[in-house]
């Protein structure tokens, strides 16, 4: 089984973390960005990462990669079967996968990812994205539990891969979380788990972290 996509996406990474908290064993393979590549075309023709190849079988998105591994291997579960718990998990899913990633992004990509690739970045892009994050974490901040809690129910779910995983992007950054201290403890201590502690410390050494 093979997921293709680089870590640098919180996307590719909350996939990973998903996989590595199931104990599906899979294969990341990064994929270079503006590289023709047929193998990952082929599994993914609008080049979205991550992708998953599972023999003949293939999908693209973290959503539906995480779907396919809980339906897979079930236990342990990352979606609740609980109705409330479950829209929850949904919930923070679709908050971390559009407005957690959408108001860091920019900050992300002018600041490490042009760089990183030798193309021109936007500051005053990258300035705005530090406005609009605040109420996100403000947000956050009102609701987190301390670290080693979940934001639902009792156990991990992807509730807590999907939000944590864009925290590692902040931390590339070295943005400043201590406006909001119980999500920079929250997010610390799930960085911290083997699912996510060694894909982000190679991360990091990229950036001579």
């Amino acid at each position: 089984m093979i997921v293709y996509g680089g870590t640098l996406s919180p996307f590719v990474r909350k996939a990973l973390a998903a996989a590595a908290e199931k104990g599906i064993a899979v294969e990341s393979k990064p994929t270079r960005f503006g590289k023709p590549d047929p193998e990952f075309d082929a599994v993914s023709p609008f080049r979205k990462i991550p992708a998953l190849r599972d023999g003949d079988f293939t999908v693209c998105d973290s959503s539906a990669i995480v779907h396919y591994f809980e339906a897979i291997k079930p236990q342990p579960a990352l979606i609740p079967a609980e109705a409330k718990d479950r829209a929850r998990v949904i919930w923070f899913e679709e908050f971390a996968d559009t407005i957690l990633v959408n108001a860091a992004g920019p900050m992300f990509f002018n600041r490490v990812v042009a760089p990183l690739l030798g193309m021109p970045s936007d500051e005053e892009a990258a300035m705005k994205s530090e406005t609009a994050i605040v109420p996100v974490l403000d947000y956050l901040e009102s609701l987190v539990p301390a670290p080693g809690g979940y934001l639902v129910g009792d156990s991990l779910s992807l509730a807590d891969l999907a939000v944590a995983s864009p925290f590692a992007n902040l931390r590339h950054l070295k943005f400043d979380l201590t406006r909001w201290p119980k999500t920079m403890a929250w997010s610390e201590a799930m960085l911290a788990r083997p699912s996510f502690a060694e894909m982000v410390a190679r991360e990091s050494a990229m950036f001579g972290g």
